[in-house]
């Protein structure tokens, strides 16, 4: 039988591991929205996990080190744009390209920099503080003391702040995509371009603002990774494809925040089985023997799934990855 508290453990690590992607998704989701493809979202991530690491660790304050990481992956998400909407170069040439210059970069002011060739203090910088939804709750009548139960406290109650910035992001996107005039004027770029144009929207300022919104996001969820609590530190490969996961979740989801958010739970769910799965499964014989390995490539192989299975009845916007030439 599983026990209680071990589904409370995985829902806590589930609600983790989400939450990067999350951001990173709702990133991805706004640049393809606004017509431009951004798979460097995984470089962004490494950047902005190391830059997080790093200003962190070097003023002490781990919210500095936030604010570099969103300030980085803007600069980097910026180039990319540049290369793209200015310059009209493919688009995934761009990102693959800006992918291997961001792990270059990291692995390069590692050395240079920290003298260190694998990870940068792990452990030891400073991390962001954990928020306690449990006790923000507690004044509430009966709601309060249910979260304050040992299950939800465990699995709900105390997370690191991105994790519940995460969902709180899922609601601002989804308001300024389909609610706002600004998203409106972002999803016609990504559409029909030509259309927005004629009725006087700033196609490349608008693909610009799509692509950088990409890249704070982008960099704000590499931050979660290396100075939360707990996960102090930079590692190189600790992103480990997660901005890819981040763009299949995005494609599941439709080009949807709500809907790039449940397919990061399902990804975050299934990473959460490489580090639970001895508890939740250790009554459980068959599920016992099964390899820890298998439990670790399992979000590579969902993520594979999940592109062969939905990605030919998932419509993206139609512009997304087609430069747009003013003087057509």
């Amino acid at each position: 039988m599983i026990e209680s508290m071990a589904i409370a453990t995985i829902i806590y690590y589930t609600l983790f591991n989400a939450a990067p992607l999350i951001f990173a998704a709702i990133g991805g989701t706004f640049t393809e929205r606004s017509g431009v493809i951004n798979i460097a979202l995984e470089g962004i991530m490494v950047i902005g996990a190391f830059f997080g690491a790093a200003f962190a660790m070097t003023s002490g304050n781990p919210w500095i080190g936030v604010l570099a990481a969103v300030i980085a992956g803007a600069i980097l998400s910026w180039l990319h744009a540049v290369v793209s909407i200015k310059f009209k170069a493919n688009q995934v040439v761009s990102g693959t390209a800006i992918n291997l210059l961001a792990v270059g970069v990291a692995s390069f002011m590692m050395r240079a920099v920290y003298g260190s060739g694998g990870q940068l203090l792990l452990g030891t910088s400073p991390s962001l503080p954990r928020w306690s939804l449990s006790n923000l709750l507690a004044p509430v009548p009966i709601l309060g003391d249910f979260m304050n139960t040992p299950f939800m406290t465990r699995a709900f109650g105390e997370h690191a702040p991105g994790v519940y910035l995460a969902f709180v992001a899922v609601i601002v996107g989804h308001i300024v995509l389909f609610k706002t005039p600004l998203g409106l004027r972002l999803r016609a770029v990504g559409e029909h371009p030509r259309a927005a144009d004629t009725l006087g929207v700033n196609v490349p300022r608008m693909r610009y603002l799509g692509v950088l919104i990409s890249g704070v996001l982008a960099g704000f969820a590499g931050s979660i990774l290396s100075i939360s609590p707990g996960m102090s530190g930079f590692v190189v490969g600790m992103i480990a494809g997660r901005g890819f996961i981040a763009l299949a979740a995005m494609i599941f989801g439709k080009w949807t925040p709500f809907g790039a958010m449940g397919a990061c739970l399902l990804f975050g769910l299934s990473t959460s089985f490489e580090v639970s799965a001895s508890v939740l499964f250790r009554n459980v014989p068959f599920l016992q023997s099964v390899p820890s390995q298998f439990y670790t490539m399992l979000p590579y192989i969902i993520t594979m799934l999940a592109l062969a299975g939905f990605i030919g009845r998932s419509t993206p916007p139609a512009a997304s990855g087609i430069p747009y030439e003013t003087n057509q």
